[in-house]
């Protein structure tokens, strides 16, 4: 008995991969069929290159392809927890956790030791101003849950520090064309030589664009690059309307006074990776076999390049 329901369990994963397989098969085709379409409808009306003129593909993007991490699907937890936190680094004196109520409505809530007891207010008092509150502060533990599927505790980050610079810069593609208008904006970073990872949302149904920084940057500057790729996407894909672009992450220039400013999501969440979401895929929307490789081996932006670039 023991040994058919083994194998059951096994023929359900495989199902369930084949599934997961077909279904990206058929956006790689969706977008091969989209972008030909556009092709054959602008092919008449934009101005022909000569071969010297191509943009060619940026030398990080091709020094780091077939290249093994540092990181990788083998390493330790701490080892992966570690390049995580450097990756996705915003305030650590307090991160969102997201919350589901029981008539499906959901957000997200800063993490508090006092939540639900005696003094806790909520609704009516905002975590930021009640004065009972006692935030929790990012830990291994804390990204140790995000990431394990059995403990299944979605957590975010406010990506704006208390001196008002930042560590990334996200976009955030969140209606039916996102695919369509992310990959437009990838190709732009290629373009402009700025690395960029992105991630099939949570839900499937929306994407990041994320760029990483090699130290705190000024969240104005962070704000002048994405809008420099996304004005330079329209400029060079006149026929996108980019109607999927949400907003960027950090959504402010300064910090809200007593606020926490905008937060998003964080990545390879446990539970929605089973489902081929949460996870960064390349420019066909199929995911890397690798997440932790890919990740290690994307470069960071200095502070003249972020400068130049916006």
């Amino acid at each position: 008995m023991k040994e058919l329901e083994d194998k059951l369990a096994l023929a359900l994963q495989e199902i369930e991969r084949l599934r997961l397989e077909n279904q990206q098969l058929k956006q790689r085709l969706q977008l091969l069929a989209t972008e030909e379409l556009q092709n054959l409808s602008t092919a008449d009306t934009l101005p022909q290159f000569s071969p010297s003129e191509v943009v060619q593909e940026p030398e990080l993007v091709r020094s780091r392809k077939n290249v093994k991490g540092s990181v990788h699907n083998y390493s330790t937890p701490d080892e992966k927890i570690a390049l995580f936190r450097s990756l996705f680094h915003g305030r650590e004196d307090v991160y969102p956790v997201r919350w589901e109520s029981k008539n499906g409505k959901s957000g997200y809530s800063p993490a508090c030791h006092r939540e639900w007891t005696a003094v806790c207010k909520k609704p009516q008092i905002k975590c930021s101003e009640c004065l009972h509150r006692e935030f929790l502060p990012v830990t291994d533990e804390v990204i140790a849950g995000h990431l394990d599927a059995k403990i299944n505790r979605i957590i975010g980050v406010y990506p704006m520090l208390m001196d008002e610079t930042c560590w990334f810069l996200a976009i955030d593609f969140d209606k039916q064309n996102w695919q369509q208008d992310a990959s437009a904006v990838m190709k732009t970073c290629k373009e402009m030589n700025v690395p960029a990872a992105l991630e099939r949302s949570r839900s499937g149904n929306g994407g990041h664009v994320w760029i990483f920084f090699e130290q705190p940057t000024d969240a104005s500057l962070a704000r002048k690059l994405g809008c420099a790729l996304l004005t330079k996407t329209m400029e060079r894909r006149y026929q996108l309307s980019l109607e999927s672009y949400d907003r960027l992450f950090p959504n402010q220039d300064t910090l809200p006074k007593g606020g926490f400013g905008n937060l998003i999501a964080l990545p390879l969440q446990g539970a929605p990776r089973k489902e081929g979401n949460s996870i960064f895929v390349d420019e066909y929307f199929l995911p890397y076999e690798d997440q932790w490789s890919f990740l290690s081996t994307l470069p960071k932006m200095t502070l003249d390049e972020v400068e130049k670039s916006g």
